[in-house]
């Protein structure tokens, strides 16, 4: 096979709990994964033997986008002569707890795997994955879960039946700082952050944010994926979707998605995506 094109989906944490800090720095969490179709796309193509990644979101150097460190570990791993052009056309924002660049190295490892005959099972890509993050493993395997430990231990769940607004309100979070500021708190708001333990830090951190969760939290229940910045609200019908694309500022960005039952990967193994 020299060309193949992914699907990258998104996902939102249902609800998220930081339980502890651990002694390696990193935190034991409790949440649930729901995947959403809202997607990137990613083409590879064979080559010889070096490594390319171009991407439509030019902020981020190819060195450091996660695919490039995926495809790069994935050769180092298995010790192969092999190269792949990889072109990232992104869909979801980036820095906004959906997930975003663990669905783009998860999608790398599963096509590589199968372009360059690697023969890996998915238990062995889940464990390569984690070396680039936490939530890589879930997108591997491509099922909704309940995670735990750092969010690599996962247990099957069923998707959600109802249908979702994400509100991504162009603010760039990134999940060290928004764990620095978690652990610095003086004091945690337990009723805030039932959904999601990030809620207080967040709203604290951008005006913008505390004044629109302000004005409509008794109206909507109103929900954060991951450490931000996406929000999401679910709805049933026509009539509750239009009041909540009603109280989205102008100038930030919106998806209507839809729960997936497993991520398009799934289908990998046998007819390609």
């Amino acid at each position: 096979m020299d060309n193949l094109i992914i699907k990258s989906p998104a996902k939102i944490n249902l609800f998220l709990k930081v339980i502890k800090k651990l002694s390696n720095g990193y935190h034991e969490l409790e949440t649930a994964f729901q995947l959403i179709d809202v997607f990137d796309t990613i083409e590879f193509q064979n080559t010889s033997n070096k490594i390319n990644v171009s991407c439509s979101d030019v902020s981020i150097d190819e060195e450091e986008n996660i695919v490039f460190k995926a495809a790069t570990l994935l050769k180092k791993v298995t010790d192969r002569n092999v190269g792949a052009n990889i072109k990232i056309i992104k869909n979801i924002p980036t820095g906004a707890g959906l997930g975003g660049g663990s669905s783009n190295a998860a999608s790398t490892i599963c096509a590589l795997n199968k372009m360059w005959s690697l023969g890996l099972s998915q238990n062995e890509m889940m464990l390569i994955g984690l070396d680039l993050g936490a939530d890589v493993p879930l997108f591997i395997k491509g099922d909704n879960a309940f995670g735990g430990g750092v969010g690599e231990q996962l247990l099957p769940k069923k998707p959600i039946d109802t249908k979702l607004i994400i509100i991504s309100p162009n603010i760039f979070n990134s999940t060290r700082e928004m764990f620095e500021l978690f652990d610095s708190q003086e004091e945690p708001d337990n009723l805030l952050s039932q959904q999601n333990s990030f809620w207080k830090v967040f709203i604290e951190k951008s005006r913008e944010i505390k004044e629109f969760y302000e004005k409509n939290s008794e109206n909507f229940e109103i929900c954060l994926s991951g450490t931000g910045s996406s929000m999401f609200i679910k709805y049933d019908n026509h009539l509750e979707r239009e009041k909540i694309l009603k109280i989205i500022p102008a100038n930030w960005r919106f998806f209507l998605a839809k729960p997936l039952q497993y991520s398009p990967l799934k289908s990998l193994d046998s007819n390609g995506v």
